[in-house]
């Protein structure tokens, strides 16, 4: 097959690049581009079969990977059946025993037929599995649904996203459909809609009294619908922030019955007269989160009866508080909710928090708070217990306070600890917390739903994320990270370098809070090596993250960022395997990655 490509003489770059991935040998075009150059003897931009065979000797033998395929061949050409089994059952931890596996990986990845006949593997083989889907770090099994999705709804930790329509910043930045399409798509279960009275009688979307443009609320919906269940089976929640006077509330109403229908949620479900249903009953349900007026039994009674008013008057109590940075006075108006929209509200009633003890007196299972981020975080230093109490029996929204005008987000880990089973994002803006969020619902097949640990759902729960547990089963991490595959380049560099450095953060309870780095491997963006080893103990493995966060060092303007990855710590599979990177935006940066070994004990 090579041969072919080279009748006509000698081949350019562009061809170089497409014969190597036609050769299943995944590269980024900078690396060849450079290494083509290095390989160009006569410096024609045009390449022999002998400097094509050496440029892809370069690329795809990396040593890392020899020494290991010589280890378990005995440095012999080929690996029979037997020596792949002992490698899986030694090195990559798998447990289906069956020599069968061993032949399957074989039929798989060898691409020498006359080796794949005699069940053997050579280096070749072995190069095309270890850079495979089935060497990522991330286990397989949790990309499925593999938890109990039967608890109620407050047993889970649900995907949320703050000011969904904003694809910028919160003053001035365009709203867009957009917002919701993407958040959908990327999981997201919980959308919030800021709504009000616009003209004709259409309500409309926006962050008010912002300059942000206008979406009708229609249009809204149908893009919702459109795009709800792509991603996953598992009910959608909007929040909405009604500011809308009575009879246009009593049009979103009509909008929501006539583009969800059936999949709207809009009575009770008999069998659960006390307590919340789970994401399992509501597959493919929409539910409404807002005010709601009376109970839950008033509604059912109502079912089929009109509910629109004759004269929803104009009710607009006044009052000025101070606003926006932008603006000097905002005028808020204490809406009343009209009777159509508030039936629409069963299981996810929005209630103001006023206390604990509130709410442990009189707070109903279907009221859920919205807690500002400001206000959970000292809840959360002086009353860490009673806050883990309060959550493991309501539904607690957490959002980001008005001045973050930028879009920008607070960590979410602070929350989540707390057992905060909504904690609203702008989704809209790239960093670290929607890294933490990405990476922590990726688990349970990046369905929106994680069921929390049991600790957080234990009627005598003692714990407290801010004190050691009594009861602890700590892992012990161990991550031996080897190498760089072919790493993004610097902005700084005029060909394919980078000073490259690996930071590997642990998040979760504050004990468990704590970071690591290698050294500096210089001028080395396309197969740095480190083999350096890093241990962490960590108490609470339940809630704990792994990010890994390749820079280039900067010593005048700081380290660049070159890309990264977050997943749980127990979503981690063991033995040899590739760390998969991602831009600031969450793009792939495929074939840029991390090579290391992953053991742990618990």
């Amino acid at each position: 097959m090579i041969r072919d490509e080279f009748r006509g003489g000698k081949i350019n770059l562009e061809k170089t690049h497409k014969l190597l991935e036609k050769l299943d040998i995944q590269c980024n075009y900078v690396h060849v581009k450079s290494i083509f150059k290095d390989n160009d003897r006569l410096k024609q931009g045009r390449i022999t079969i002998e400097e094509f065979r050496s440029i892809y000797r370069i690329i795809a033998h990396r040593e890392e990977i020899v020494e290991i395929f010589n280890t378990y061949s005995g440095n012999q050409k080929f690996l029979v059946e037997k020596n792949l089994l002992q490698f899986l059952i030694q090195e990559q931890y798998i447990l289906d025993m069956s020599q069968n596996i061993a032949f399957e990986i074989i039929q798989k990845y060898e691409p020498i037929e006359e080796v794949k006949r005699a069940h053997r593997m050579s280096f070749e083989g072995f190069i095309r599995y270890m850079g495979s889907s089935e060497c990522l770090i991330f286990k397989p099994d949790c990309g499925r649904v593999y938890q109990d999705m039967t608890q109620p709804l407050n047993d889970y930790f649900i995907s949320s996203s703050h000011n969904t329509y904003l694809i910028s910043d919160q003053l001035l930045g365009p709203s867009d459909l957009w917002g919701y399409v993407s958040a959908l798509v990327k999981g997201c279960r919980c959308l919030e809609i800021d709504c009000w009275d616009g003209s004709q009688n259409e309500p409309i979307v926006y962050h008010g009294y912002t300059l942000t443009s206008k979406l009708l609320f229609k249009t809204v919906i149908q893009a919702i619908h459109k795009y709800a269940f792509l991603t996953s089976d598992y009910p959608v929640v909007l929040s909405l922030e009604n500011h809308c006077s009575p009879s246009q509330q009593e049009v979103m109403a009509d909008t929501l019955q006539s583009v969800f229908g059936d999949a709207l949620l809009s009575d009770m479900l008999d069998d659960f007269p006390d307590k919340l249903p789970s994401p399992e009953v509501l597959k493919f349900k929409v539910l409404v989160r807002n005010k709601k007026i009376g109970t839950l039994r008033e509604t059912h009674e109502r079912k089929g009866s009109n509910k629109h008013e004759d004269n929803p008057g104009k009710e607009d109590e006044i009052i000025s508080v101070a606003g926006l940075p932008l603006f000097k006075k905002r005028k808020v108006r204490k809406v009343k909710v009209a009777l159509a929209l508030s039936d629409l509200v069963i299981y996810t009633k929005a209630e103001r928090f006023r206390s604990f003890q509130h709410s442990r007196l009189y707070q109903q299972f279907n009221e859920s708070n919205s807690i500002g981020e400001t206000e959970a975080r000292k809840l959360l230093k002086l009353r860490a217990h009673e806050f883990v109490l309060h959550t493991r029996r309501f539904i607690t929204r957490i959002y980001p306070k008005a001045t973050r005008t930028d879009s920008s987000n607070f960590n979410p880990q602070e929350f989540w600890n707390i057992g905060c089973q909504m904690v609203a994002l702008n989704f809209q803006t790239p960093g670290l917390p929607m890294d933490l969020q990405n990476g922590k619902f990726l688990d349970n097949g990046g369905s929106g739903y994680i069921l929390k640990p049991q600790f957080l759902r234990d009627i005598k729960t003692q714990f407290n994320p801010n004190k050691p547990p009594n009861q602890s089963d700590p892992v012990t991490l161990t991550i031996r990270l080897i190498s760089g595959i072919q790493l993004p380049p610097s902005n700084h560099s005029s060909s394919n370098k980078a000073d490259a450095l690996v930071i590997l953060e642990l998040f979760g309870v504050p004990n468990d809070q704590t970071k690591q780095q290698t050294r500096v491997i210089k001028r080395n963006a396309f197969s740095p090596r480190w083999n350096e080893t890093f241990t962490f103990i960590i108490q609470v493995p339940e809630l704990a993250l792994m990010r890994f966060v390749v820079e280039s060092q900067g010593l005048i303007t700081g380290n660049e960022f070159l890309g990264q990855y977050t997943l749980p710590v127990l979503s981690m599979n063991k033995g040899y395997r590739r760390v998969p990177l991602f831009s600031k935006m969450g793009e792939s940066l495929e074939p840029a990655s991390l090579f290391i070994y992953v053991w742990y004990v618990r």
